[in-house]
């Protein structure tokens, strides 16, 4: 296995995912690592070069990829794909809420392609898609465990999350959780992990020793993801149909602030800074990647980026920020010395999610 001169540090996965670094955690310039891009539509993923932003390789890994993690080493990448189709999203009440339809799951249920889905498993170094691991129905995000041993998975269309063990490729544990299960974020201490379900505004906290549920609580207008401060006090969570972010106190599960975000706002991926002073949020179809005071919670600008951007990802030295542009078929390259968009690189077809991974010394 190459080797690689990087510590990991949260700031360096896609949307939700943080793991504990040392206080000599290395940070990465731009040239020390490629952008991975899952790209939903076109099945594959786009890589892209940190240093000059030119596009490297592109990468088949199967149906409908989504979510996307980096290993600990450095050396594998982990997409969530599913053979689910994908559908507009839901019509809205007067509320933010959203409208289903009698009969929508179970049409879902009869287009899926059920053999489709898993967690394709990507070798950095070769470029090359290695292996599906079977990780139950639907997966639509995932993160790992704090040692990089265990896959945490969000299992859409049945309503639980599962527990995988990355070397057997076993399921361990499946926990019931509720309708359209999405975001997956692990604490900083490693403890517990948070999973948002859209449906009903609900989020979930499991422990990661016994795999129960330690908290439930309700944040509402279908939150997407997570994110915390580096020493784990306080989660931020948006709720999208709402155009809403969320400060919740980790130590009380209990919500502290609720912000509103600018009219238009449809907030899906938050990050948080990696020196915990800001906090960025991509706003779905205003185009905009929302900043906030970490401190406070209050907006402190809005960064135009491309059309309806989802996933985002934070370099490690706090210097660029990354947007998944769906629509447009591109990542937006944000400058945050500036908090202007300063590139537009060509993806693949509705990227959708990112993460940074270090090159090979």
């Amino acid at each position: 296995m190459k080797k690689y001169s990087w510590q990991i540090f949260p700031a360096l996965f896609a949307c939700g995912a943080v793991l504990v670094s040392s206080a000599s955690t290395k940070t990465l310039a731009a040239a020390d690592y490629q952008i991975f891009v899952t790209n939903e539509k076109s099945g594959d993923i786009t890589i892209i070069d940190g240093a000059d932003n030119t596009v490297l390789a592109t990468i088949p890994v199967g149906k409908r990829p989504r979510g996307i993690r980096v290993s600990p080493d450095g050396s594998t990448v982990y997409v969530a794909v599913s053979g689910t189709p994908i559908s507009a999203p839901p019509k809205l009440d007067a509320k933010g809420n959203p409208i289903f339809n009698r009969g929508d799951d179970d049409d879902d249920e009869a287009k899926s392609d059920k053999s489709a889905d898993g967690i394709a498993v990507v070798d950095v170094a070769q470029r090359k898609f290695l292996r599906k691991i079977l990780v139950g129905s639907d997966p639509e995000q995932l993160t790992l465990s704090a040692d990089g041993k265990l896959l945490f998975i969000s299992n859409e269309d049945v309503g639980t999350a599962s527990v995988v063990d990355i070397a057997s490729g076993k399921v361990e544990h499946i926990i019931p959780v509720h309708k359209e299960p999405e975001g997956v974020a692990v604490a900083p201490d490693g403890k517990s992990f948070f999973v948002t379900c859209e449906s009903d505004g609900e989020i979930f906290v499991i422990d990661t020793t016994a795999y129960k549920v330690i908290a439930h609580f309700n944040v509402g207008g279908r939150p997407r993801s997570t994110d915390f401060l580096p020493d784990g006090s306080r989660a931020f969570i948006p709720s999208e149909s709402a155009g809403q972010l969320h400060l919740i106190d980790t130590a009380t599960y209990k919500e502290t602030k609720t912000i509103a975000l600018p009219q238009g706002s449809r907030p899906m991926c938050v990050k948080v800074a990696p020196d915990g002073k800001k906090v960025y949020a991509s706003t779905g179809r205003a185009g905009t990647v929302c900043v906030f005071d970490s401190s406070t919670g209050d907006v402190v600008n809005t960064i135009k980026v491309g059309a309806r951007p989802w996933g985002i990802a934070i370099s490690a030295d706090g210097k660029f920020l990354y947007s998944a542009n769906g629509p447009s078929d591109d990542i937006s390259v944000v400058g945050l010395g500036t908090e202007k968009e300063i590139a537009r690189v060509k993806a693949g077809s509705s990227p959708w999610g990112v993460v940074l991974v270090p090159k090979a010394r």
